[in-house]
């Protein structure tokens, strides 16, 4: 995939984000979160796509940036905000997957989600848009 492949993964990060947003303003917290988690990964697995040609096949924003040295790097200090993302992939999707520690998303939780995704989402968009 080329650049032109990673955009196409940005358009879907930039609707989840839309999603997400939407979510956050209607008060379904658990969307929100989830969008969230999926705008960043789908952002994320466009900046693999550009920097070694291929994603790993993974939901999991830790194991996507692990799995390249240089992205890893790149984005080391948003690290700890994608593990807070990931905790909310299963939990808001199916009714049988662990609950969350602290039970439903808050608007405070959902709205912070939203932030974390729009930053990690531009700073990604930005490296991709540079080509750096």
């Amino acid at each position: 995939m080329s650049a032109a492949g990673a955009q196409r993964w940005l358009v879907l990060a930039n609707e989840d984000l839309a999603m997400a947003e939407y979510a956050v303003s209607s008060g379904i917290f658990r969307q929100a979160c989830f969008r969230a988690q999926q705008a960043v990964e789908k952002a994320l697995k466009g900046l693999l796509v550009v920097r070694v040609g291929t994603h790993a096949k993974s939901h999991s924003l830790e194991q996507l940036l692990v799995s390249d040295p240089q992205v890893h790097d790149e984005l080391q200090a948003w690290r700890a905000r994608l593990r807070r993302l990931d905790g909310f992939y299963l939990p808001t999707r199916y009714a049988d997957a662990i609950p969350l520690e602290a039970g439903e998303p808050t608007r405070d939780e959902a709205q912070g989600s939203l932030d974390d995704a729009r930053a990690i989402v531009s700073e990604i968009t930005a490296k991709i848009g540079g080509g750096s």
